[in-house]
């Protein structure tokens, strides 16, 4: 847009040719119909309106693109023909100065408006003309460094320009730090009315930060053209930080940080003898308040175990660490919570948060739930202890151990196995030591031609001689089956769960022995084969 107008402003001026070398004559007519097309257009954009206009303005800005970019490439060519370029650099440093005048004037008409009307569209308005004219402060200080290599006296320019820009800095730095004191208010009165909050209060706020970022981004076009022009802008460029937030290379220097370095030490120094002791205390408290329930703790995990322990209720092992663990636990997390508050640290949305992170929690760790809803039913209903001997989840073994997840087996053969508590629950469990008395199975079979009776009777001293079966419930002797090689005795002898396996061996052990004793023979299987010869 600012070349439009600047061409506009050209046509007025009115831009003579320049006299070019032959070798030359291509480029200087393309750049005369270029500027003849623009100064066509630039007169008939008075007569036109509506989307005529539009149009004609559309070919306008192509155009002075084109112009501009052909001028620029001219610039950059090896073998720069400056006696050609000269005069059009000349030119454009006198249109320029004419869009710059016309910038002004329009920028002064907006602002004597304010408070006539609808300030914010009107600052709106102000701020998009200012973007615009900071495309038409870039370019002109880009045709004054043209003219410095074209050989062009540009020192008065030059002052204008720096003294033009220093101001426009030095306001928009102003600008800036109001803006984003009366942002800072306007977001405050916003938390503060909450849910009662207005659309206006909405509005304003949004229409500050807009406004605000336009005046940063005018500030930062400001400070790189003054760091172009060789000035000390690091008081502007502290501003552009702590509006924007954001370190850019431009913004990062030794000067800025080292203000800014300085600005937060003093902050932090101001801070700490402000609050410093208060700060200090809270901590002490916040050590003092864990400490203490962390003693808490230990304490009331004693007094739980003693009263589980010493219940009637006769609560199995497994409960009672249950309730020893969840109790201390407990305790401490409950102190945690009171020395945070005593921080300052607000409870209600910690604990909101909390109850959000458990259900996305509990979604992801489904299986996990599954094993706590079984431990916790194991703990209820109590289908084992601690040092029973179970068959459950195809494992046999001790219980030495269960969490609310997972219940821990040491195998016969001394094997500790982990297993969750949902295989357990969802599975048929035996326990084998929950009775006081357990029966002992065997079978030994005899020759068809050994003597039944007397075989009932050795094997009823064997099992009344045995000191640990139990003398009730009384053992079982009796013949059982007539099998293919032998005569089988069923004898089932009771004896207490932790003495099963000795009583078994022991048993089978003498058997055998009284057997070979008494000449009591122990078939293995046989066949008979008849042979029939003709």
């Amino acid at each position: 847009m600012h070349r439009i107008i600047a061409l506009i402003m050209l046509a007025i001026v009115g831009l003579s040719s320049p006299s070019v070398q032959a070798d030359s004559s291509n480029i200087s007519n393309e750049l005369t119909s270029l500027q003849t097309s623009i100064q066509q257009d630039v007169a008939q954009l008075s007569k036109t309106h509506g989307e005529l206009a539009n149009f004609t303005e559309y070919r306008i800005k192509q155009n002075t693109e084109l112009l501009h970019e052909q001028l620029k490439e001219l610039m950059g060519e090896p073998n720069l023909n400056k006696e050609m370029l000269k005069p059009f650099i000349e030119s454009h440093l006198i249109f320029i100065g004419k869009v710059d005048t016309y910038f002004k004037n329009k920028i002064s008409k907006l602002q004597n408006q304010l408070g006539k009307g609808d300030d914010n569209k009107i600052m709106m308005q102000l701020s998009l003309l200012e973007a615009e004219r900071d495309q038409q402060l870039q370019a002109y200080l880009e045709v004054l460094e043209w003219a410095k290599t074209l050989g062009l006296n540009t020192g008065d320019k030059t002052a204008l320009l720096t003294k033009s820009l220093i101001a426009r800095a030095n306001g928009f730095n102003s600008f800036v730090q109001f803006t984003q004191d009366k942002l800072k208010l306007a977001i405050k009165e916003v938390s503060l009315a909450g849910k009662d909050v207005t659309a206006e209060q909405t509005l304003n706020v949004t229409d500050l930060k807009e406004r605000l970022s336009h005046a940063s981004s005018s500030l930062g076009v400001a400070i790189n053209l003054l760091d172009t022009l060789g000035q000390n802008t690091s008081d502007m460029k502290e501003t552009l930080f702590k509006s924007s937030g954001d370190i850019t290379q431009d913004v990062l220097n030794m000067d800025v940080a080292s203000s800014l370095f300085e600005q937060w030490l003093t902050s932090v120094q101001d801070y700490l003898i402000e609050n410093g002791p208060g700060i200090v205390f809270k901590l002490f408290i916040f050590i003092l308040i864990l400490f203490a329930a962390g003693m808490i703790s230990k304490a009331v995990r004693k007094l739980v175990k003693r009263a589980v322990s010493n219940s009637k209720l006769k609560v199995s092992i497994l409960l009672q660490e249950f309730f020893i663990s969840l109790s201390g636990k407990a305790t401490f997390t409950l102190g945690v919570l009171i020395a945070l508050s005593q921080l300052g640290i607000e409870l209600a949305p910690l604990l909101a948060g909390f109850g959000v992170a458990g259900v996305i929690i509990g979604f992801a760790l489904q299986d996990t739930l599954s094993n706590f809803a079984s431990g916790m039913m194991i703990l209820v209903y109590r289908p084992y202890d601690v040092g029973d001997l179970i068959n459950a989840a195809g494992v046999t073994g001790k219980v030495s151990h269960m969490s609310l997840v997972s219940t821990t087996i040491k195998t016969l053969d001394n094997q500790r196995l982990i297993i969750p508590n949902n295989k357990i629950w969802g599975d048929t469990i035996n326990n084998i030591t929950v009775e006081h008395q357990r029966r002992v199975d065997m079978t030994f079979g005899i020759g068809y031609s050994d003597d039944i009776e007397k075989t009932e009777k050795v094997l009823a001293e064997i099992i009344m001689a045995h000191p640990k079966v139990l003398k009730s419930p009384e053992p079982t002797i009796k013949l059982h089956t007539l099998g293919e090689s032998s005569v089988d005795f069923i004898v089932r002898p009771w004896a207490k769960p932790e003495d099963y396996w000795d009583v078994y061996w022991d048993i089978t052990r003498t058997v055998k022995m009284r057997f070979d004793a008494e000449k009591i023979s122990i078939p293995f299987p046989q066949r008979d084969i008849h042979v029939y010869q003709k």
